[in-house]
């Protein structure tokens, strides 16, 4: 199970603490975009991962994730359904979790949003002084929409 929130970052703040040296450089894209059961193709550090994500309910939801060869992943990706979701990605250690900072490119350059993964909905972790507003129930900011109808889109 998954239970995740996401934010929107404060640009500003992040961008004086951030190091594009810890950054993984991640693509990845859909191949099924059906809300109740997706289906993406990820390539990051070298690695491939398919992962299978259930309907959202609130912040959780089921998700499976295996890895795959990366030369089968590299192959997978061309059979997408959607563009490429490209972005950098960080993980903040804060105050017990783990904040992963994703600084999108592409069509969705200018965004960038951290996600915290809890083990329970009720989690209320204290947040970073560079996370702006909630962003979790905006359908608008799933990797899979992003990827669908990117910002320069909006």
């Amino acid at each position: 199970m998954e239970i995740e929130r996401k934010f929107l970052v404060k640009k500003t703040l992040w961008q004086e603490l951030y190091n594009p040296v810890n950054a993984i450089f991640i693509q990845q894209a859909y191949l099924s975009t059906d809300p109740k059961c997706t289906v993406r193709i990820r390539i990051a550090d070298h690695k491939a991962l398919i992962t299978i994500k259930g309907e959202s309910k609130g912040i959780s939801r089921k998700e499976f994730e295996y890895y795959v060869p990366l030369n089968d992943g590299l192959e997978i990706i061309q059979l997408a359904g959607t563009p490429l979701i490209l972005k950098r990605r960080y993980v903040i250690r804060h105050k017990g979790y783990n904040w992963e900072v994703d600084e999108f490119l592409g069509d969705n350059e200018g965004l960038i949003l951290t996600e915290v993964e809890l083990n329970a909905d009720s989690e209320n972790p204290e947040w970073p002084e560079w996370v702006d507003k909630e962003v979790s129930g905006d359908p608008r900011y799933f990797n899979l929409q992003l990827a669908i109808n990117p910002i320069n889109h909006w």
